[in-house]
């Protein structure tokens, strides 16, 4: 690695140099904080060395100084026995860690390799991230539609909040990805995003894996668990389809929600935890309440901010640029040269309901994308929903007249729709205009 160390004894900096250089690593000394900002500025480092007392120089300034370069260096403070209430306020700000002098040149070596281990956490993480990023298609957060642009508007501007947000709508409309944005936007967004699937386990084996449990509370608990709410402890605790949660279970969130505090299963020690939650359902909470599957109480205390995402057939007009984002997407992810759609499949994608929304959108493109016979994706490559005639009539281009061409297209859309309604919402005009337009263009 490369280190800096800033130290106005030359004693000290020698020290220290003598002992990274022995473990094969670069150093290069600054006495001042002038001569250590200058460094920073013109070359990257590893780790930096500081003193808390640079003779006229104040070392915390000078670490929060630090910790503005990109990427951000592991700081390890120097400091004396006295003043290692300072010490400790330097990792409060993002010191790394902190070594009392006087010390000896093992103790640099070990806290080095500290360093190293942190270093090649940090770099498998990053390539984790990347793996991930590489397998799931970006988040479908952009919007032309009034309501998903309102729905956005207000769950963006609650994002720093620490208010509890409740994410409504049909399955499918990425509440999820929407959940994990709000974190990255919030006050929370370096400590962990915990998300626990609702209806996915039993009431008590739930409850053990969102408060934890104790060794022996019952048969099968050969050990202590922290749960899922110590590990977002500082973060965000995500709570998918919170409209089946257990009744057993929802005082014991309600507390959590209202003084902060807990009990692991089997252990009657209250604990406290301070976590942001952001609750999400396809379900109507309050016809809930109404027929006692879901506490009032909790209900209200869930319902600080909601946020309603609509289905897909409500946003059509962003239909073509997210299956263009996924169609870009898959093929990269399965190595496929595909350029994009032919004539046909997106009016047929504009005219379909999409009862799966944007989870159905995704899979139908990445079903496209790995059963394309050449570089554009065709209406044949579509699932059965989407099935055309063998005849894919006038195309965009054709030479014909443009009452022809509308009236091939009033047809298509006639065709994939279900009633006139669906159709006018399609096509942007109202349902007296299409009807009009069918006389006109003798298609009735």
């Amino acid at each position: 690695m490369r280190v800096l160390i800033v130290d106005d004894e030359p004693s000290i900096r020698k020290t220290t140099r003598i002992a990274l250089e022995t473990t094969g690593h670069t150093a290069v000394e600054a006495a001042t904080a002038a001569r250590a900002l200058k460094a920073v500025e013109q070359e990257a480092f590893d780790a930096v060395f500081l003193d808390l007392k640079l003779g006229a120089d104040d070392g915390l300034a000078l670490l929060d100084r630090i910790l503005q370069a990109r990427p951000a260096p592991a700081v390890v403070m120097f400091t004396a026995y006295a003043n290692i209430a300072t010490a400790v306020e330097a990792m409060r700000r993002g010191a790394f860690d902190f070594i009392p002098k006087p010390f000896t040149p093992d103790q640099i070596r070990a806290v080095v390799a500290k360093v190293e281990r942190a270093a090649v956490i940090g770099r498998r993480v990053r390539a984790l991230e990347s793996e991930v990023a590489a397998e799931v298609p970006p988040p479908a957060l952009d919007s032309n539609e009034p309501a998903m642009t309102r729905a956005l508007a207000v769950a963006f501007k609650a994002a720093e909040s620490s208010a509890s947000l409740l994410l409504l709508g049909p399955s499918g409309t990425g509440k999820s990805v929407l959940a994990r944005e709000l974190h990255r936007r919030s006050a929370q967004r370096e400590a962990a995003f915990v998300t626990v699937n609702c209806p996915s386990l039993s009431r008590e084996l739930l409850e053990s894996e969102l408060f934890g449990h104790v060794k022996g509370a019952f048969t099968g608990a050969v050990s202590d668990t922290v749960g899922k709410v110590s590990t977002a402890d500082g973060g965000t605790l995500f709570l998918d389809e919170i409209g089946e949660l257990p009744l057993a279970i929802q005082p014991k969130l309600l507390r959590l929600l209202q003084e902060r505090e807990y009990e692991r299963v089997g252990d009657p020690e209250p604990r406290r935890a301070h976590v942001r939650v952001i609750a999400a359902t396809n379900r109507n909470l309050a016809e809930e309440v109404k027929a006692g599957r879901f506490r009032e109480d909790l209900f209200y205390r869930l319902n600080v901010i909601a946020v309603t995402l609509p289905g897909l057939r409500e946003r059509a007009g962003d239909i073509p640029g997210l299956a263009e984002s996924y169609r870009r997407h898959f093929a990269a992810r399965l190595g496929r040269k595909i350029t994009g759609y032919a004539p046909g499949v997106l009016a047929a994608f504009a005219g379909y309901a999409w009862p799966g929304n944007l989870r159905e959108l995704r899979n139908v493109v990445e079903r496209a994308v790995i059963l394309a016979a050449g570089e554009m994706i065709e209406p044949a490559d579509l699932p059965e929903p989407f099935a055309v005639g063998p005849d894919p009539g006038i195309a965009v281009g054709a030479r014909v007249t443009l009452d022809e061409l509308e009236a091939e297209h009033l047809r298509r859309v006639l065709a994939l729709t279900r009633n006139l309604d669906e159709a006018a919402r399609v096509l942007g005009i109202d349902p007296a205009t299409l009807y009009r337009k069918r006389q006109k263009l003798g298609l009735i």
